[in-house]
């Protein structure tokens, strides 16, 4: 179960991954985070980012257009 959830359902990129990197100081290590949405290259942009950041994609669920994606941050 997660700790967060993070619904960027309707806003294109790159809007979802700069509002959850503007969030993610807030985040304490260990912390579990879904991250939706619904932007056509968002899979892509979210693995780059966790990648980058060196944290870990727990799970990617595709329903209704959408993606949801579980990180431990």
């Amino acid at each position: 179960m997660a700790d967060r959830t993070l619904d960027f359902s309707g806003l294109k990129c790159p809007l979802p991954i700069l509002k959850l990197s503007a969030v993610y100081p807030e985040f304490k290590s260990g912390e579990i985070i879904e991250v939706i949405a619904d932007c056509p290259t968002f899979e892509r942009d979210i693995k780059t980012w966790c990648q980058k950041l060196g944290k870990t994609i727990l799970n990617i669920e595709k329903y209704n257009n959408k993606v949801k994606v579980t990180i431990r941050i």
